[in-house]
């Protein structure tokens, strides 16, 4: 068994991994370029789901990780981060309809839950959404989805792996890895250190693949940004993530509610003095369209917009466990960290000390993506 692991990123993937190592003995290192929790995990939708997820491995994988958030939620007395409202959605036209009923029909197919609301069934789940906005019939309704609170889950899970002796490494980025006859023997750090290792997890979300060239490995990435728009506090009831035509939302703590469009993802542009920025204009649409949804945030105000950038592997599937020529490094990497990061972390922490997770990781492994270069 690897005595000593080093985990690289401290966002929902790393806290999960290296809990799951600590809980099983080894002795952890996790180290964070920034502070935990401030990479892409602070600035993410965090839907939690499996819906029209494809192939079948994946879905059974989202599946798998719903499950797990259930489960963690239920053994820890007090828990704060996670929410099963289920997922409300809708479509404005033809073609959005017949996209929405070949996915609820899919998801049936697999076993999912799923089922078709009329308008008077989605208000009692929802009595404060305006009723005119909603079809008269075939409003999808996912009731095992929800989402999670991800710094307060990545909270928990460093919080007691530090107390269970692991040691937490914020503000020093990896800059080097020492790699010698096919292993990883130590990790280098901006600020000169030097770490030991008998084994590495690479959990570093959008520059997994810059880790990834450190050992010689090329990974693949197509990340992009997403624009998040949170609201000032409101009172109005919102119980669940809700998918309408225009806009995502959920709620987000404090009665603040949490914002989103794909629509406006495009919005965001590097400045002249490098910051992302995003134009107050698609800002507004995004904000219009909730108020349109729940004329109760009418008076609400947009207290802060965030940009996250998604990590997402080249042909968008997860990259998880170990990497068949150099057996000591490990991936948790995937654009849907917040639905799989309990389940999947798990994983790739007992590889990373000795099990072989090979029938669940299979369709996940490095080498799919690229041959590793050396």
């Amino acid at each position: 068994m690897a005595e000593h692991v080093v985990v690289i990123g401290a966002g929902v993937y790393g806290a999960a991994v290296t809990a799951s190592l600590t809980r099983r003995g080894a002795r952890v290192t996790v180290v964070d370029a920034g502070a935990p929790g401030s990479g892409t995990s602070g600035a993410t939708f965090s839907w939690t789901n499996s819906c029209g997820k494809q192939p079948r491995t994946y879905h059974d994988l989202s599946v798998a990780g719903m499950a797990a958030h259930r489960t963690l939620a239920a053994e820890v007395p007090h828990s704060d981060w996670y929410h099963d409202g289920g997922n409300l959605e809708w479509a404005a036209d033809d073609t959005g309809r017949a996209a929405l009923r070949k996915k609820v029909d899919g998801v049936l197919e697999y076993g999912y839950e799923a089922r078709w609301l009329d308008r008077a069934e989605a208000v009692r789940l929802e009595p404060d959404i305006d009723p005119a906005v909603l079809p008269a019939h075939e409003i999808a309704y996912f009731p095992r989805e929800g989402w999670i609170e991800p710094t307060r889950l990545i909270a928990h899970l460093l919080s007691n792996a530090v107390a269970r002796g692991t040691e937490l490494v914020p503000n020093d980025a990896v800059t080097a890895l020492e790699v010698t006859a096919g292993t990883v023997r130590a990790v280098r750090l901006a600020s000169g250190r030097r770490l030991d290792t008998d084994a590495v997890v690479n959990c570093a979300g959008p520059q997994a693949g810059r880790i990834a060239a450190l050992a010689g490995l090329t990974l693949p990435m197509r990340n992009t940004r997403g624009v998040l728009v949170y609201t000032s506090p409101v009172a109005v009831a919102v119980s669940r993530v809700i998918h309408a035509p225009h806009v995502h939302l959920r709620p987000d703590g404090a009665g603040r509610l949490l914002l989103h469009s794909e629509e406006i993802d495009g919005a965001a542009h590097l400045s002249a003095s490098g910051t992302v920025d995003v134009d107050r204009s698609a800002v507004e649409k995004v904000a219009r369209a909730g108020r349109r949804l729940y004329p109760g945030i009418r008076a609400a105000t947009v207290e802060s917009v965030r940009v996250g950038e998604r990590p997402i592997p080249g042909d968008g599937l997860p990259v998880l466990g170990r990497v068949v020529e150099l057996p000591n490094f490990h991936f948790a990497v995937s654009h849907s960290g917040a639905t799989l990061s309990v389940h999947a972390g798990d994983l790739v922490a007992a590889e990373a000390l000795g099990a072989d997770h090979g029938a669940a990781l299979a369709a996940f492994r490095f080498e799919r993506l690229a041959p590793a270069t050396r």
